[in-house]
């Protein structure tokens, strides 16, 4: 098949498998700039996107259409010309801040410096965070533009159905619904055989898929990692402060789904009506409380013995996925992202009231005036404030990362654990706080939301995981030239990266405050 390169002159290219691929070259003026359109040819239809300084940017492909709370299936419009220009619709969310909303989200984005099969680069495909409930990969801190445009990377981002339209279970009082309380899993299972099946096209090496997600794209991907069905599909993984222990059970779904129904007022027999409401109604639903955790109602990946059969990491680690290698990360300071110094509930703090005000974010069942008198004797240079992030971050936000690398470590399987030790640029107050990894891993600096500045320190860093995270994706190990030794984790040594200005490698870090917590049980959200 000849094909015209980015230079315009005509070229060969032998392609193997079944895939199809026509990349043409069209001008177009966006924003004033001349810029060129690819077109890509694949077997579901033929993508036409846009090239921007050396890379192609393929937005808004539709990977898959779902009725409501029930699975996804696939589309494909061989022949067609489809414009990939625009970002598609995100799922209906409670945050108001990305739009526009359509529980017909499923669709993908891709950037590329080479659409052509000969390529064969590494592919990183992004899950956003925001829990199981909110957020959007359509968020500037993951642009997918400034990764791809190193050249060694073919990069991916994936929206899908999220809070009730995902994980809303209702399998046991409609047989209807059998797949209901994973169908965000589902949808992202659907995406990766889309991957798996026309990635070749857009330059991409269908044999080398790593996943990497931050928050609850973490948790997605720890869930992933023990579905049959996504057995085979990606050959790494990257968790960033997000880690997926268990799952909830259905029992306790079941009354997530009774709390939710009855905030819509309506009855179990009543599912009718529920798939008749507009998606701005459901969404009056998720004020629910939730009747084991109290707060909102939680939604998550459920242990409903259909798609997933058995917990992601407990007992131990799933022993269909110990093959992959993964990356482990979590920052310094998770809960300074959750609770900001001008947070009430750290407003005034002082070594009366801490005890109390932390207890709610420990997630776990612990004395927390014994943790407070603890952190006192180990650290009596530090303030109420200082005691009540550092604690509140261990209890909750790193126990999920330590008991998958424990677990990882226990069974052999190759797995490398991170700190992100570098702080906001824009508040010192803020620290290292959870998201800090996500401009450093895309590269996006500057963009809303971000709090590295653009400074040379911040672009070391940021280089420096992006080496790791590329290098990962290429071959499996995240070790690259210019990198101190970076081990895999081991329960004598613990070594872990502190990625910072200066990044290297420290044996059990933070090694008091882990052996604390690892006396009490770690109770996760969901369960």
């Amino acid at each position: 098949m000849t094909i015209a390169s980015a230079e315009g002159v005509s070229r060969r290219i032998v392609l193997a498998g079944a895939g199809l691929l026509l990349t043409g070259i069209e001008p177009v003026r966006a924003a004033g700039v001349r810029r060129q359109r690819n077109r890509v040819r694949t077997l579901v239809g033929d993508f036409v996107g846009v090239c921007d300084q050396g890379v192609t940017a393929f937005r808004g492909i539709r990977y898959g259409r779902a009725p409501r709370f029930r699975a996804p299936g696939a589309v494909g419009a061989p022949g067609k010309r489809i414009m990939a220009d625009a970002f598609g619709p995100v799922s209906p969310q409670g945050d108001e801040t990305y739009h526009p909303q359509s529980e017909d989200c499923l669709f993908l984005n891709i950037w590329t410096t080479e659409p052509h099969p000969a390529a064969r680069k590494p592919v990183m495909l992004y899950l956003h965070g925001g829990a199981y409930s909110n957020g959007s990969v359509t968020d500037p801190l993951n642009d997918g533009q400034r990764l791809a445009a190193r050249g060694d990377v073919v990069v991916v981002t994936v929206n899908h159905r999220l809070n009730a339209f995902g994980y809303l279970y209702l399998a046991r009082l409609d047989p209807r619904f059998a797949d209901s309380g994973n169908c965000g899993q589902l949808d992202l299972i659907l995406a990766l055989q889309w991957v798996r099946q026309n990635i070749a096209a857009f330059g991409g090496d269908p044999e080398r898929v790593m996943l990497f997600g931050q928050s609850g794209g973490g948790g997605k991907i720890a869930t992933l990692m023990g579905m049959q069905a996504a057995d085979g599909l990606f050959s790494r993984a990257a968790t960033m402060s997000g880690q997926q222990v268990t799952a909830s059970g259905p029992i306790n779904a079941t009354a997530r789904t009774r709390a939710f129904l009855t905030a819509l007022r309506l009855r179990e027999t009543d599912l009718d009506l529920l798939l008749a409401m507009p998606f701005e109604k459901l969404l009056e639903g998720l004020a629910a409380t939730d009747p084991i955790l109290g707060g909102g109602v939680y939604f998550g990946p459920v242990l409903d013995m259909k798609s997933i059969v058995r917990h992601p990491f407990w007992p131990d680690a799933n022993p269909q996925s110990l093959r992959i290698p993964m990356i482990l990360g979590n920052t310094l300071d998770e809960t300074r992202a959750f609770t900001r110094p001008d947070s009430p509930k750290v407003q005034g703090l002082t070594w009366d009231n801490v005890a109390e005000r932390m207890a709610p974010d420990l997630r776990t069942d612990i004395l927390p005036e014994w943790v407070v008198g603890q952190y006192r004797q180990q650290f009596p240079n530090w303030s109420p404030i200082d005691v009540f992030y550092a604690a509140t971050t261990a209890g909750r936000s790193w126990r999920g990362q330590v008991i998958e690398a424990e677990a990882r470590a226990r069974a052999g399987a190759p797995a490398w654990v991170y700190q992100v030790d570098f702080t906001s640029r824009l508040d010192p107050r803020h620290g290292a706080f959870h998201t800090m990894d996500i401009p450093l891993v895309f590269g996006t600096l500057d963009a809303k939301g971000s709090e590295t500045g653009i400074g040379v320190d911040a672009r070391t860093a940021s280089q420096t995981m992006q080496n790791s995270f590329v290098a990962f994706a290429a071959t499996g190990d995240p070790n690259h030239p210019g990198l101190a030794r970076w081990p895999t984790y081991d329960l004598e040594r613990r070594p872990t990266m502190l990625f910072d200005v200066v990044s290297g490698v420290e044996e059990n870090p933070r090694r008091w405050q882990r052996e604390l917590f690892a006396r009490v049980p770690y109770i996760q959200p969901g369960t």
